[in-house]
This record gives C-alpha cells, sequence and structure tokens, in this order.
C-alpha cells in the first residue's frame, strides 16, 4: 500500500500531472474559437498574384528574408481580386498601415512610398503564393464551370424547343386529321339527305308530271276554242323547260364540286399518312449519322399547305379543279419526299451494313493471323515436369530448302518454256493441240486401278510413249508431243500435276490405291527424270509438309495467301475445313511413302531407284528435328510410318527401331504439349501405333501393296 501510494505522489509531481483539467470545458466558447474562425485570405495576395502573373516567365520563390528591389503598384485587376478575396471573408480586415493603396494616378510618390513601405513591413511567402495560385486556380474552374452551365443551358433550351417545335407540329397534324374526319362525316351525312331529298323530289316529279300531262289534255281541249290560250301555253311550257335546265345545271356544279371536294379530302388523308412515315425524332434509331429533320419540315409544310387549300374552298364553297391539281401536285412532292428519304434510309443502311461486315472481316482477319501466329513453331513447352530434349528447328535445314527452292525454280522454268501453248486464246490449232495433249496426258493417270496388272501396263505404255515421242490414241484422235514445238514440256507439266491431284483425291478417299499410281509414276519417274522433278515441284507447292516445311506468317500477306501457302484450298476467300484439309495432306504424303519404295517391275534393266527409301529416312529425320504442329505432325507420320514403316525397317533394321523409340518417349510428350483435347484423334491413332509396334517387335505391310501375283493377272 506504501509503494502505491509513493506512485500517486511521483505522478503527481510530474510534468502531465502539474496540467490543469477543466471538466466544463465545452461550455467556454473561446476554446474553439481559433479553430472555427472562417479562413482570412491575405491581404497581400494580390500583391503576390501580379508578382506571379506578371513575371511568369522567371522563376520567383519568395522567402521570409528575401526583399523585393523594386515596389510593385497594385493594378487595378489586384485590386479587384484583393476586394474580392476581403470580401468573402466578413469582418477580416487588413491593418491600414500594411494594407496596400489604391489610387488613379500611376505616377503618384505617395502610392510608391506607400508600397515600399508595404514590402518591407510584410514580406511574401510561400504560404501566400500557393494560397494566391488556389485562389486563381478556383477562379478559373469557376469560371469554366460557369461557361459549362451556359453551354448546357443553351442546348437544353434548344432541346427544349426542338421538342416544342415538334409537339405544335404534331397536334397540328392531329387537329387537321380530327378536322378532315369531321368534314368526310359531314360530308357523309350530307350525301344521305341529298339522295333522301332527291328520292322525294323524284317523286314530286312525279306528281307534275302527271299534273302537266292533265294540264296538255286539258288546255288541248281549250285550244281548239281559243288561239290566245295556245300561245300562252307555249310560252309557259319554255319557262319551265330553261327552269328545269337552270335546275340540272345546278345539280351537275353541285355534283362536281362534291365530287372535287371528296377527291381534295383523300388527296389531305394521304399526305397526312405519308407525313406520318417520317422519323418525327428526325433521326433513325439504328442511324445515328443520318439526319431527316429537312424531310419532316418540308413534309409539314406540305401538310400545311393542303390544309390551308381545304380551308379556302369550305370558306368559298366548292373546290375549284386547279385547287384539285394543286393537292394533287403537293401529294406527289410527298410522295417524292418519302421515297427519296426510304432511298437515303436504305443507303445508309447498305453503309453500314458493308461498315459492319469490313469490321467483322478485319476482326475475322486479325483473330486468323493471331491464330497464324499462335500456330507459328515455337519451342514446346516441358508438361510434366519431364526433362525433354531441347533446341529443335523451326524450319528445314538450309541444304533442304535449297533442294526445294530448286525444283521451284524449275518448275517456273518449265511454265515458261510452254506459254505460247498456255497463251492460246486466238489461235483455235494452238488451242486444239493443247486439249489433245491434256486428255493424252491425264486421262491413263485418271484410270490406273488396281483390277489387273495388264491393264496397269498397257497404261504405263501409253504415257510412257507419249513421252517417247510416239502417237498415241486418245479421244479417237491421234495425239503426238511432236506436234507443236513446246509439246513436251507441256505434257511432263501436267502429267507431274495430275500424278499429285491423284494423290489429294483419289489415294485420299481409298488409300488402297496409293501403290498402283506409286508404281506407274515411279517407273515414269525412273525413265523420264523430268516429270519426277516436276512431281515433286507440284507435291511440295500442294502439301509443303512434304519437304517438310512449315511456312512462317509474315506481316503484309492476307490471311487467305498465308492459307494456301499452308496446303488450304481457299475458293471466293472460303477456306476448307480441317478435316477435309487434312485427308488431302495424308493422301499425298501416303503417295509419296509409296512411290520411295516402289519401282516398275518391267523395265528393261532395274537400277537404282530414282527417289528410293534414304529419301524418306531424310525427310523422317527432319520430320523429328523440327517442332510440331498441332493435329498435322501427328496426322503426317502416322501415314508415312503405316505406309512406309515397314520397307525402312527391312533397310535401316535397328536404327529405325531406335527412330521408333525416341519418337514415343520424346517427340509424342512434344505434340502433347501443343495439342488440344479436340484434335486427340491423329495423336492417339499415332500411340497405338508406335505402342503395337514396340510390343510386336515387327511392323505390319501396307495394305494395297502389290503381289507378284498381281502382275500376272
Amino acid at each position: 500500500r506504501e509503494l502505491r501510494w509513493r506512485t500517486l505522489a511521483a505522478l503527481r509531481s510530474s510534468s502531465k500531472g502539474q496540467l490543469s483539467y477543466r471538466r466544463h470545458w465545452l461550455q467556454d466558447e473561446d476554446i474553439l474559437e481559433g479553430c472555427m474562425s472562417p479562413l482570412v485570405l491575405s491581404p497581400y495576395s494580390g500583391w503576390v498574384l501580379d508578382r506571379v502573373v506578371g513575371q511568369s516567365a522567371q522563376e520567383i520563390t519568395p522567402t521570409r528574408c528575401s526583399t523585393p528591389k523594386e515596389p510593385t503598384p497594385l493594378t487595378s485587376g489586384s485590386s479587384s481580386l484583393e476586394k474580392v478575396a476581403s470580401g468573402s471573408h466578413q469582418g477580416s480586415s487588413p491593418p491600414s498601415s500594411a494594407e496596400p493603396s489604391e489610387t488613379k494616378g500611376d505616377g503618384d510618390p505617395g502610392l510608391l512610398e506607400t508600397d515600399q513601405e508595404a514590402s518591407q513591413v510584410v514580406l511574401p511567402s510561400k504560404v501566400t503564393e500557393v494560397e494566391g495560385c488556389i485562389r486563381m486556380y478556383e477562379e478559373m474552374h469557376r469560371l469554366k464551370g460557369k461557361e459549362g452551365l451556359r453551354r448546357r443551358q443553351e442546348q437544353q433550351e434548344q432541346m427544349v424547343r426542338a421538342v416544342s417545335d415538334l409537339a405544335s407540329e404534331q397536334l397540328k397534324r392531329f387537329d387537321e386529321l380530327k378536322e378532315l374526319k369531321q368534314h368526310q362525316e359531314f360530308q357523309d351525312l350530307k350525301e344521305v339527305m341529298e339522295k333522301s331529298s332527291k328520292e322525294a323530289q323524284g317523286q314530286q316529279e312525279k306528281l307534275k308530271e302527271e299534273h302537266r300531262h292533265r294540264a296538255k289534255e286539258l288546255v288541248s281541249l281549250v285550244s281548239l276554242v281559243s288561239f290566245p290560250l295556245l300561245v300562252l301555253n307555249l310560252k309557259l311550257r319554255e319557262a319551265e323547260q330553261q327552269r328545269q335546265r337552270q335546275e340540272e345545271l345546278e345539280r351537275l356544279r353541285k355534283e362536281e364540286g362534291q365530287e372535287r371536294l371528296r377527291r381534295l379530302y383523300s388527296l389531305q388523308e394521304e399526305v397526312l399518312q405519308l407525313n406520318q412515315q417520317i422519323d418525327p425524332n428526325y433521326r433513325h434509331k439504328d442511324l445515328p449519322k443520318i439526319d431527316l429533320s429537312a424531310y419532316s419540315n418540308r413534309g409539314n409544310q406540305i401538310c400545311g399547305l393542303v390544309s390551308g387549300l381545304i380551308r379556302t374552298t369550305n370558306e368559298r364553297g366548292f373546290p375549284a379543279p386547279a385547287d384539285v391539281a394543286h393537292a394533287e401536285r403537293a401529294l406527289q412532292e410527298m410522295r417524292a419526299l418519302v421515297a427519296s428519304m426510304q432511298q437515303e434510309i436504305a443507303a445508309a443502311v447498305e453503309v453500314k451494313r458493308r461498315d459492319e461486315e469490313e469490321e467483322s472481316k478485319k476482326q475475322k482477319e486479325l483473330l486468323e493471323k493471331q491464330k497464324m501466329k499462335a500456330q507459328t513453331p515455337a519451342p514446346a513447352q516441358q508438361s510434366g515436369g519431364k526433362q525433354q530434349k531441347e533446341g529443335l528447328q523451326v524450319k528445314a535445314d538450309e541444304s533442304i530448302m535449297q533442294w526445294y527452292q530448286q525444283l521451284q525454280d524449275a518448275a517456273e522454268q518449265c511454265v515458261a518454256s510452254f506459254s505460247e501453248i498456255s497463251n492460246c486464246k486466238d489461235n483455235n490449232e494452238v488451242k486444239k493441240i493443247k486439249t489433245d495433249l491434256q486428255k493424252a496426258a491425264t486421262i491413263p493417270v485418271s484410270q490406273i486401278s488396281s483390277r489387273s496388272g495388264s491393264q496397269l501396263r498397257e497404261i504405263f505404255d501409253k504415257i510412257d510413249n507419249l513421252l517417247s515421242g510416239k502417237s498415241v490414241q486418245t479421244g479417237g484422235r491421234t495425239v503426238s508431243v511432236t506436234q507443236h514445238p513446246q509439246g513436251l514440256e507441256f505434257v511432263h507439266y501436267k502429267l507431274a500435276e495430275k500424278f499429285v491431284k491423284q494423290g489429294g483425291e483419289e489415294v485420299a478417299a481409298h488409300r488402297d490405291a496409293a501403290f498402283t499410281i506409286a508404281v506407274v509414276a515411279s517407273g515414269i519417274w525412273e525413265l523420264h527424270p523430268r516429270v519426277g522433278d516436276l512431281f515433286l515441284a507440284h507435291l511440295h507447292k500442294k502439301c509443303p509438309y512434304s519437304v517438310p516445311f512449315y511456312p512462317a506468317f509474315k506481316e503484309g500477306i492476307s490471311v487467305e495467301e498465308y492459307r494456301r501457302m499452308l496446303g488450304y484450298d481457299v475458293e471466293d476467300s472460303k477456306v476448307e475445313e480441317q478435316d477435309h484439309f487434312l485427308k488431302r495432306m495424308s493422301g499425298m504424303i501416303c503417295l509419296y511413302a509409296a512411290i520411295i519404295q516402289v519401282q516398275w517391275p518391267h523395265g528393261n534393266k532395274q537400277g537404282k531407284h530414282p527417289h528410293g527409301l534414304n529419301y524418306g529416312w531424310r525427310w523422317l529425320s527432319q520430320m523429328l528435328n523440327m517442332e510440331p504442329l498441332a493435329d498435322v505432325t501427328a496426322t503426317l507420320l502416322f501415314c508415312f510410318l503405316e505406309v512406309c514403316g515397314n520397307a525402312l525397317l527391312n533397310l535401316y533394321k535397328a536404327q529405325f527401331w531406335k527412330m521408333m523409340v525416341f519418337i514415343q518417349e520424346d517427340y509424342i510428350p512434344r505434340i502433347e504439349a501443343i495439342t488440344s483435347s479436340g484434335q486427340m484423334g491423329s495423336l492417339t491413332r499415332l500411340k497405338q501405333f508406335l505402342e503395337e509396334c514396340l510390343q510386336q517387335k515387327k511392323i505390319p505391310a501396307p495394305k494395297g501393296a502389290l503381289k507378284p501375283s498381281f502382275w500376272k493377272s
């Protein structure tokens, strides 16, 4: 307890314990007076503003110790700012000894002395400068806000006037329609009354006619007695006939007037209906850029013109023919106005549609370009934490690319060599030779089938004879390449093109046909090497993966052109579907795989294959040295190994098994890393094929391979 008291005594004697605390401090108003007083702008803010604005080119940083070199008299602008500032703070006025004076004379020495005293007594500080800048900023934004408010008010007033005018015009049109309906109802009622009046008048005429008939009989009796009565009767009859003619003319005039009035009402009704077709909001909802205010204004003018015309005719009775003609011209103008408006809207809709199509096309091209860039071969990512081989190529070796370019150059030279045959539109004789040579080169290739070896030999001999300069029969006509100096080169080119086309069509649809076409192509290649080089050029152009070559997307080329470079068929900006594309590529790779392993068995000498399995080994090695492409690489590897795997195994033995193991363990994971879930079909087939071959330690013979017994058929 004694320790506690000592602690309390020590706290009481401390500096904080000696402070005085008041419980009722809130009742004292002077405590918060300093905090609640309004902010006061310094009386020298005007002087600071003049210094800042007048010397903006020089950087001035006044401090408490700095003294202005020369006194600066206050301008009327600074005095006004000071007045605005001092007026904004109620009851706050600066000391009179330090307040800058305001005089009209520029050269008053008393003013200079006052400024010198003010600048010496109270020196500007950084706080004062910042305060003045804040005031300037607030004033500037106040003026901007005022100007913006003024513009908004003007826009609002314009909008209100436009809405008021629109409502007024619509009210006028409503009154005109209402008045038109009343006139039409009155006219209908008047016609009913006139019809009943005519019926009564007709009965009255009948009675009059009977009375006249009896009067005639009586007059005829009396005339026998008195001649003067006869003359009087004739005069009365003439007067009655004249009265009847006048009544008939008046009746016809009224009928014509009523007909014109009805016509005028119908014209007004049609004009009002046409005016309703013009958008009253002046702007089409889907076309913000089109303005229809001119059409609406002219339509209202025409409606007012017709309404005034009808009002005038009602005052003077019936309308004249000129009034009807004037109304018809107004109707024609209204029809032309509506038609012109509809044409403008249609043109705007068409422009908008084209713009949307172009925008959609641009977006589609952009997406395609992004997709192309994404499909450009890049180093595959590691998956599953398994270490993979790094540094695969994204393009073929330089030697292979040079070989590819040499073949393309040779093909272009070949095309140039038969330019006369190609451009024979005006020469009927050359045109006929061209047609016969093309048929002689392509029809036998289309007839190749696995029906019998003897038929296949006949086809081969026919093609060989054509290329050797001998005459052959085609469509009942005798054809020979000697008919034209450029005929042989033309046949070389078309024959090679047809072989490649058969691979993309016939072999793609029926894999068994690969070997029958391949054996003929291989035999022709061996006897006529020019056809083989052109075949490779066509194959590489139609299927760049047979090089192998992956064209990279470059800036400046269109998406359609890049698709063609990749081997896709593009017609009218429509790219073929992916399944059809892969099927064509597979057919050409299968044909190539069959060609490199077969030779024509009936040659005079069995020499070295012009393009044998060593090229297949090179193609496979190059494919595995390049980064894979999603869906494409797996499809082509499976087709190639299925057709040519057995022949490569028989030639390369253990080396080929090493290649198969490498594909399974190292290359398949790379393909999996870039393959999406919708592209797993070809990869699954490749994996199953590799697993079965490695388990069974053998590769099955390809389907459709020609057996020795085939040549005896």
